[in-house]
């Protein structure tokens, strides 16, 4: 092979490494907890949505306003006369020929500009529309706070699914090595095979164990990626670890005695919203008993014109519609609205009502699980002291290896509910400042 050739082999080598490697890359996707809100924010399919549907609305504005700007139209007709009138001759004087009062084939173009002058009804559908769009302003929002829980709560149950099979695991391979020796113990008489079946039954329900939550953990990988907007044979590692963690329980402290403000919580904001809907909607019903006024423009122009022609080429006038009586159906709408009205007064006290005790309650829920948290954290210090003195009780003889199997599974255990704890004290955190309407950006 010539040193050209060998060169050539060479850079296509690489590039062939430099392709694999690209490709590796972009099938595993790393991801911090602040990363998956953010992808999740980009491409999300309910958000998607939201700001779709928050843009149709924005159009709907631009629709209602254009209903009151000028407009202007054409229009054009072909006629065809099969008998056009005639005066006879003589009629317009003596000796006067027959005059035609009309063109056998004609063509007639009519511009006419109209320009709203009152609609009431107008006016408040002009207001529902802004409403309407501030209403989706507001369903984004509560998009993206349900879409925001909904990646933290994932997040953090696949780190504690992760924790446990770590742990699961862990508990198999020391159940494992203390049954091989309880076996050859029993082998040799020392120990009965009560023993020998009391631990491999230990080791089939650890199994059991372990692969229901490897399929739970499966599911919530599904699920993130789906929420996140991943494409599901996507490789993904979450960064974070739930051991690092150590600036949540800051965080919940100063959370769990905050004062609820009811007018930032977006459940709120949508039912004054819907209210104002309901309202402008009764409004509109009232509306209809007022007159509806507009100006008009119109000019004709005619292919062929008759020898006399007595239309007028330019006309410009006012349109009235007054409504007069309609056997009670105006009153019987009036009636439902007003109803409607008294409906959503109902509904909006019923809403604040529901949020004031979800704040106490969720408050309530969040000091549970952070004393909960607190307590798990003192547990698995005590375990692994406990298991240090055993294991070193051990290594002099003083203790058995099922002592130390037992406080290395306390120890566990002890671990994963730790764990457990801190994703408990996370979602009801997260729930809470939902609530609140607060820390919801999304960076």
């Amino acid at each position: 092979m010539s040193s050209l050739n060998r060169y050539q082999f060479l850079i296509a080598f690489l590039l062939l490494m430099s392709g694999i490697g690209v490709l590796q890359a972009q099938d595993t996707l790393k991801l911090s907890l602040q990363e998956s809100r953010r992808l999740a924010f980009e491409n999300n399919t309910n958000i998607r949505n939201s700001n779709l549907d928050m843009e149709i609305a924005r159009k709907k504005i631009q629709e209602t306003t254009a209903i009151g700007l000028p407009h202007i139209d054409t229009k054009t007709a072909y006629t065809y006369l099969p008998v056009v009138p005639t005066l006879p001759p003589g009629t317009m004087g003596p000796g006067t020929p027959a005059i035609e009062l009309g063109v056998k084939n004609n063509v007639t173009f009519d511009l006419t500009a109209s320009q709203l002058i009152f609609n009431g009804s107008y006016l408040v559908g002009l207001k529902a529309a802004k409403t309407l769009y501030q209403q989706s302003n507001e369903n984004t929002e509560k998009v993206v706070q349900d879409v925001n829980e909904s990646v933290i709560n994932t997040y953090y149950l696949i780190l504690v699914a992760q924790e446990s099979m770590k742990n699961l695991q862990q508990n198999l391979d020391n159940v494992n090595k203390t049954l091989y020796e309880i076996t050859e113990m029993n082998k040799q008489g020392f120990v009965e095979k009560t023993d020998v079946d009391q631990l491999e039954l230990t080791a089939n329900n650890l199994m059991n164990a372990m692969n229901q939550v490897k399929g739970n953990l499966e599911m919530a990988n599904r699920l993130f990626k789906i929420i996140v907007g991943i494409e599901v044979n996507k490789t993904v590692v979450l960064t974070d670890e739930l051991k690092a963690n150590s600036s949540l329980p800051v965080n919940v402290a100063s959370l769990m005695n905050a004062p609820f403000n009811i007018e930032r919580n977006i459940d709120y904001r949508l039912i004054l919203s819907a209210a104002d809907l309901t309202r402008l909607d009764y409004k509109n019903a009232i509306a209809a008993y007022m007159p509806v006024v507009s100006g008009f423009y119109q000019h004709t122009e005619k292919a062929n014109k008759p020898s006399f022609d007595f239309s007028m080429k330019d006309l410009l006038g006012i349109n009235l519609s007054l409504p007069i009586f309609s056997s009670g159906q105006r009153m019987a709408a009036v009636s439902q609205k007003k109803l409607a009205v008294a409906k959503m007064q109902n509904t909006q006290q019923l809403v604040y009502n529901n949020l004031m005790m979800q704040a106490d309650q969720f408050q309530t829920d969040l000091k549970l699980k952070y004393e909960k948290y607190e307590i798990q954290k003192k547990s698995l210090t005590l375990s692994d002291e406990i298991y240090q003195r055993t294991l070193e009780k051990y290594k002099n003889g003083v203790s058995t290896s099922i002592d130390l199997t037992g406080t290395q599974n306390q120890y566990l255990t002890a671990l994963s509910s730790y764990y457990q704890s801190i994703y408990d004290l996370a979602t009801a955190k997260t729930k809470l400042e939902k609530l609140y309407n607060i820390n919801q950006e999304i960076k």
